[in-house]
């Protein structure tokens, strides 16, 4: 007879397309997660596939969550540890948000100053004319290159 938490676990097993389907993430997206220990390996059943529970789908959500807040997977990392242990303090949470709301902030002025160098640059042909007398392109082929150096090692 089958314990009741492997009847629960046989429930809800899926296999990786289906994993797919219920988090949008694309295969090689979870192949790559577990190879870097982001997921748990998940069970492997006699034909040899895996199979994926809930909790793979509710980790997978957490961390689709933190990358459209634009996180890295070093700082997804870190969250996944202190989530893994639940009594553990919650501060180093607290710092890496900290932290990263820098980054965002320093990112945003990286992009403000962006988008005063493009407007500029735009204003430089006002009136579209022939290629050779263009003011935009005259000055992309003449000016430094406008990099501003990354703030946070992400890069720009």
């Amino acid at each position: 007879m089958m314990c009741k938490n492997a009847i629960a676990r046989r429930l809800v097993a899926m296999k990786i397309g289906e994993l797919q389907r219920r988090t949008g993430v694309p295969v090689e997206t979870i192949r790559y997660y577990e190879q870097k220990g982001l997921l748990p390996e998940p069970e492997r059943h006699a034909n040899n596939y895996r199979h994926y529970s809930d909790t793979h789908a509710e980790r997978l959500a957490f961390i689709r969550h933190c990358r459209s807040l634009d996180m890295t997977l070093e700082e997804i990392t870190v969250l996944l540890s202190v989530m893994d242990t639940p009594q553990a303090s919650c501060a180093t949470a607290n710092q890496l948000l900290d932290e990263h709301i820098e980054h965002v902030v320093r990112r945003m002025e990286e992009l403000r100053q962006l988008e005063t160098y493009l407007r500029d640059l735009r204003s430089r042909c006002p009136h579209p004319d022939e290629a050779q007398h263009c003011g935009i392109l005259a000055e992309l082929a003449n000016a430094p290159v406008f990099r501003q150096e990354p703030t946070s090692g992400r890069g720009l």
